[in-house]
């Protein structure tokens, strides 16, 4: 008599099994972030920088960018851009198998009271703090005050 007592509670269990084997397999996998296209446009003054990157994310679990910091500021912060306003966020998501674009008129990293106005050419070490990954140090290239990337100034 206990033969189909045991069966019944074990395909719950087995089907619970299967469905978190396969939850895990089908995007459970931990954030893989990278850095690709990073610059800073040479300040101007030693007030304000912006920064800008994209953050890709090739795994399958959603992560956030959570702080920021560099030599050339104490102050770096993460900015979000709405509706023309720029305003302070405490993160930025990082989506599964997606992106965090970080550029002009959108969301970028803001280094407040600058230490210093870096050189172009220079490059500056942020480093980048997520919510599950470990922090990332990219070197980031000063470029041009008016840079646009993808666009050639001699060409134009």
């Amino acid at each position: 008599m206990n033969r189909p007592r045991v069966r019944r509670a074990l395909g719950p269990l087995l089907a619970a099994a299967l469905l978190t084997a396969g939850a895990t397999a089908c995007g459970g996998s931990a954030p893989e972030l990278t850095v690709e296209g990073a610059y800073l446009p040479r300040p101007v003054t030693t007030d304000t920088a912006g920064a800008f990157m994209t953050i890709r994310n090739a795994g399958g679990t959603d992560d956030r960018l959570t702080s920021v910091s560099s030599d050339i500021s104490d102050d770096v912060q993460i900015h979000t851009t709405v509706g023309g306003t720029m305003r302070r966020v405490a993160s930025l998501p990082v989506p599964a198998g997606g992106a965090l674009e970080l550029r002009r008129g959108g969301d970028h990293l803001m280094f407040m009271d600058l230490d210093r106005r870096p050189a172009e050419g220079e490059k500056v070490p942020v480093e980048l703090r997520f919510e599950k990954s470990g922090p990332i140090t990219v070197e980031v290239p000063v470029e041009a005050t008016n840079h646009v990337p993808g666009s050639h100034p001699h060409t134009q």
